[in-house]
């Protein structure tokens, strides 16, 4: 008779202890959980509660698909994990944004942080807005080039910094629109210094893409300006998962060669590059969607301000900053208890001493979604006032 592996063996039989040499870790997450920063993993909610934490901007993530592809690619794309869907999928992708190719990652982080460590090198300088996404934060940090972080926004600090380097290659590194603060940068701008500066410039259209910008295609094309490479994703706005990275055919080829994100990892299924392709599609064609967020969005932006709320930024995406973890963490629950879904940002997502609630606004939002949302916002704001 087999026996048993002796690991195995423990581990079957064994109480839900932490190990002896692991044991700094209930230390360390009991005081996350002192400060308010601890995260704990939500149950699956079915219950009415209306979410406004969702990145599926054009509500496209719960439509049924019957795609005619495998499940999983099988392999990396570099040995036996291409797929016809695959090359679908770059070309709507590349000829939406307006770039001559795109190369589909398995996720936005993936995409960013190949992107990034594989174009910047040591000697390089990359230049970095304080609050972009971990994504480009990581990558920079794996090019082991020096890395200038430069205040939110602020373009003549890009430009003063860009003009002090001496030696290698420059990058630019930005999101056009910020996933935590809804705001976007002077993206003409970037590119005029950029261009004088020699510099490349790296552009995030994650939170972009598919609502912002003429016909969606992002805030690059409303600003009229093309980035060296473009990353745009499939998971939020398009409800599928996966991303991609859009630019000049050498630095896709170099991606292909490059990219440690996209050469060492299993492609992107091929079941999900179809569902993506025809979301792009539905986007491209059904202007309704994009229409509606921006509708409720507004109205929800205008109706909290009317309550004395005042969020960040402009679009779908509305920051509600409260300063305290704790307060953020009791708002999010009060909030659900008035059948609001909506989740508390804590650092380190965001700066210390700026806890907030993000409020974001998709097509599946209607009129009485939104009334019932600043209904349940006017309540708890009442009752923190009566307490």
């Amino acid at each position: 008779m087999k026996q048993p592996l002796s690991g195995a063996s423990a581990f079957a039989g064994a109480v839900a202890s932490t190990p002896p040499a692991l044991a700094f870790l209930d230390a360390a997450l009991d005081a996350d959980g002192a400060r308010a920063l601890r995260r704990e993993r939500p149950e699956p909610r079915g219950d009415p509660a209306v979410s406004f934490c969702s990145n599926d901007y054009l509500a496209l993530a719960h439509r049924p698909i019957a795609a005619q592809a495998p499940a999983g690619a099988g392999a990396s794309r570099l040995v036996v994990g291409e797929h016809a869907e695959h090359r679908r999928l770059e070309a709507f992708s590349a000829g939406w944004v307006g770039y001559p190719a795109a190369l589909a990652f398995s996720s936005g982080y993936a995409a960013n942080v190949g992107l990034i460590s594989s174009l910047a090198a040591p000697g390089d300088l990359i230049v970095s807005d304080e609050l972009n996404h971990a994504s480009l934060i990581d990558g920079a940090r794996l090019a082991r080039a020096r890395v200038a972080i430069v205040p939110h926004l602020d373009t003549a600090a890009v430009d003063r910094t860009l003009q002090e380097h001496r030696g290698g290659r420059s990058f630019v590194v930005t999101e056009s629109y910020f996933s935590m603060d809804g705001d976007s940068p002077d993206l003409r701008e970037l590119r005029r210094i950029c261009d004088i500066r020699s510099a490349a410039l790296l552009v995030d259209e994650a939170h972009a893409l598919g609502v912002l910008g003429p016909d969606g295609r992002g805030l690059c094309a409303q600003a009229g300006i093309l980035a060296d490479a473009l990353v745009g994703t499939y998971g939020k706005a398009f409800g599928a998962a996966g991303a991609f990275v859009a630019g000049c055919p050498a630095l896709i080829d170099w991606l292909w060669n490059r990219a440690r994100t996209f050469v060492f990892s299993t492609g992107l299924s091929p079941a999900v590059a179809a569902a993506a392709r025809s979301a792009l599609a539905l986007a491209d064609s059904q202007p309704w969607r994009r229409e509606r967020v921006h509708s409720a969005a507004n109205d929800l932006r205008d109706g909290l301000q009317k309550l004395g709320v005042a969020p960040r930024g402009f679009g779908h995406i509305l920051p509600w900053i409260l300063g305290d973890p704790g307060e953020a963490l009791r708002v999010a629950a009060a909030l659900h208890t008035h059948g609001l879904d909506v989740r508390p940002i804590r650092p380190p997502s965001v700066p210390p001493r700026t806890a907030r609630i993000r409020l974001t606004v998709t097509a599946a939002h209607g009129p009485a979604d939104i009334r019932r949302a600043l209904a349940a916002i006017e309540r708890v704001l009442a009752s923190s006032v009566s307490s």
